[in-house]
């Protein structure tokens, strides 16, 4: 069993309050997990009003098609006009067992 785990930092230049953050925020975090079928959840920087991360999660019997999952939600995260990506990180770990 693989498990690949991203963490996401995203800028939000356009957003001038909790409120608006939240409304981008939200819906793209409900587009992954709708689209990609993982989990998904804001993980940090809950007060700033232009920061946010968020932490992805996901689990497959083989490597590559998590390599592949991850890619498409990068292509979906990068397709949001309210954010910038910056920083993204993947790790996929393997169950020793």
């Amino acid at each position: 069993m693989f498990v690949a785990v991203v963490c996401c930092e995203l800028h939000l230049p356009q957003s001038g309050s909790l409120k608006s953050k939240r409304r981008v925020v939200h819906s793209l975090v409900d587009r992954i997990h709708r689209r990609a079928r993982v989990s998904v959840a804001e993980t940090a920087h809950h007060d700033l009003h232009q920061r946010a991360e968020l932490g992805i999660a996901a689990v497959a019997s083989e490597e590559a098609p998590l390599q592949r999952l991850c890619e498409e939600i990068r292509r979906l995260v990068d397709a949001e006009p309210e954010a910038t990506v910056t920083a993204w990180e993947v790790q996929v770990l393997e169950e020793a067992g």
